[in-house]
C-alpha cells in the first residue's frame, strides 16, 4: 500500500468528481481520438455532464459504476479519470477503465492509478476480479495491463467498429484473494 489512505499514491490522488471538474470531463469525453478505443461514439454536452455530476448517486452499489478523478499531487491538476463499471457485487467483479489527458500519458500515472484502484476494490468492495476490454490498437493500455499482472484471457473478434473498420478487442483479467489473512493483491 502506498500510504495510509488507499486513494493516495506517490504522485496522484484519486477523488470523487466535483462540479469544478466539468471542463476536464467535457474535454476527455469529447476527445474523438479516444472513441475508437472505447464504446463512446457521441459527443456529450456540458449540460449533460453537469447533470451527471450533480444528479448521480455516485454510489457504486446504486449506480453499478464509479468514476474517480486522477489528481496530480504536485500541483492539483486533474490528469485523468478512473472508472469502475459493470460492478457485480454477487460475482465480485468489475470492469476497470483509465483515461489520461494527452499531456500525462506514458509517465507512469496509469500504473499508479491501477495499483491504487486494485487496493481499493479489494479492501472496500471485496472484488475478486477486475477486467478490461482493450482495443488491439491501444498498445499503451495493453502494456499497462500486461506489466501489472493481468492475464489476456480472450480476444473478441471484430468487437469495435472504428474509423479503421472492425477492430478486435483483448480481454484482460486479474484475480485477487479475498481472504483477509492473505496478501490483498496477487
Amino acid at each position: 500500500m502506498f500510504g495510509t489512505n488507499l486513494l493516495v499514491g506517490h504522485h496522484i490522488t484519486l477523488r470523487a468528481m466535483e462540479p469544478e471538474d466539468l471542463e476536464v470531463l467535457y474535454t476527455l469525453e469529447n476527445d474523438t481520438s479516444l472513441w475508437d478505443i472505447s464504446s463512446v461514439n457521441v459527443p456529450y454536452s456540458r449540460y449533460t455532464l453537469k447533470q451527471f455530476i450533480a444528479n448521480g448517486a455516485h454510489d457504486i452499489y446504486t449506480d453499478g459504476q464509479m468514476r474517480l478523478m486522477i489528481e496530480s499531487m504536485e500541483d492539483g491538476t486533474v490528469v485523468g479519470m478512473a472508472d469502475l463499471v459493470d460492478f457485480n457485487p454477487r460475482h465480485q467483479r468489475a470492469e476497470i477503465g483509465i483515461v489520461l489527458s494527452r499531456d500525462y500519458r506514458n509517465q507512469g500515472y496509469g500504473t499508479e492509478v491501477l495499483k491504487l484502484m486494485e487496493q481499493y476494490v479489494v479492501e472496500f468492495l471485496h472484488i475478486h476480479q477486475l477486467y478490461a476490454y482493450v482495443s488491439i490498437y491501444n498498445t499503451a493500455s495493453i502494456r499497462l495491463f500486461q506489466k501489472s499482472g493481468y492475464e489476456e484471457t480472450a480476444t473478441l473478434k471484430q468487437w469495435l467498429y472504428t474509423s479503421k473498420g472492425y477492430v478486435d478487442v483483448k480481454i484482460f483479467q486479474k484475480f485477487f484473494e479475498n481472504n483477509p489473512d492473505k496478501a490483498l493483491v496477487k
